[in-house]
């Protein structure tokens, strides 16, 4: 992968940020997590999210800017907090689901009934989620909802890091990941929607070379990759928005909204419909950052040219 190694000028921000990880830690918080129940491994959240509010600036401003659009007032030091607080929370949270701890949460799903009348009519479908809350609750849903299978397609460089973290987590958890960049990719991705697999992929971050495209999001332009639709128009498939809203406590809402089918769209008309997808994409988002503003965890000025 261009750039995996040494992060230039010519890939975007997000992409040049080094993760601040730590594996051995992620593996002592499993142990206490699991040990010794999940309020005492929230205790330890607050630790980290105060230490990342204080020293982590760029992460703070980029905060900082965006909760300003989505709440319509000045965000201070509290809602930095909680900010991240929340995006710790969903990581830590990552643990019990992982493990099958499904009665630790209570989880309301939101717009099911489309997808699965959908799934009667032609097994797969394409899921687009963003950094908006969970996944794993998705994930952890179709594995706990008979007949409802869930594949994940990433960049191969993110399923490296995701493998590691779900190998620290529950090496059982590794299944079903799909590395893009690869020249069968595309072809696994198609196997796996004939075998009625819902495909995940996060289509809110772009690689430098990625053409994107520029829509309103929150009030202002925002570019947003076009591989992930024109990967829905190739295979031409319906595409649903996913996104897992943390609402405090031990509370999800997983919410689906059809936004394309590409089954039903001609060549000729691709394109219009690709970038009608990509709005509809981004509104639902902006609609489901103000109704849980402190879910949107792209911690860099995502506005940036």
């Amino acid at each position: 992968m261009k750039g995996a190694s040494h992060p230039t000028e010519a890939q975007p921000e997000w992409m040049r940020r080094q993760e601040r990880s730590n594996l051995a830690i992620l593996r002592l918080m499993v142990w206490i997590s699991l040990s010794f129940g999940r309020r005492a491994g929230r205790i330890v959240l607050h630790g980290i999210a105060t230490y990342f509010v204080l020293f982590a600036p760029a992460a703070r401003r980029a905060s900082r800017a965006y909760l300003r659009k989505v709440l319509g007032r000045w965000a201070g030091w509290r809602d930095g907090y909680r900010h991240v607080f929340s995006f710790a929370s969903t990581i830590h949270d990552r643990i019990y689901l992982l493990n099958d701890r499904f009665d630790v949460f209570d989880v309301e799903v939101v717009g099911d009934k489309a997808l699965l009348e959908q799934l009667q009519k032609q097994p797969g479908a394409l899921l687009m989620g963003a950094h908006l809350g969970s996944f794993e609750v998705l994930r952890a849903m179709g594995r706990g909802k008979k007949g409802l299978r869930v594949a994940m397609l990433m960049y191969e460089q993110n399923a490296r890091k995701l493998n590691a973290t779900l190998s620290a987590i529950n090496p059982k958890a590794m299944q079903d990941i799909i590395a893009l960049g690869r020249l069968e990719s595309m072809l696994e991705v198609r196997d796996k929607l004939d075998e009625g697999f819902l495909v995940g992929m996060l289509a809110d971050r772009s690689l430098g070379d990625d053409a994107t495209l520029n829509v309103d999001f929150l009030g202002e332009t925002a570019a947003f990759p076009l591989g992930p639709w024109r990967m829905a128009a190739m295979l031409k498939r319906p595409v649903f928005l996913m996104a897992g809203l943390y609402l405090g406590g031990n509370r999800y809402q997983l919410h689906f909204e059809p936004l394309a089918d590409f089954s039903q769209i001609e060549r000729g008309g691709r394109d219009a419909a690709i970038k009608g997808a990509v709005q509809a994409y981004a509104n639902s988002l902006a609609r489901l950052c103000k109704l849980a503003p402190y879910n949107w965890f792209n911690f860099f000025d995502f506005w940036k040219p």
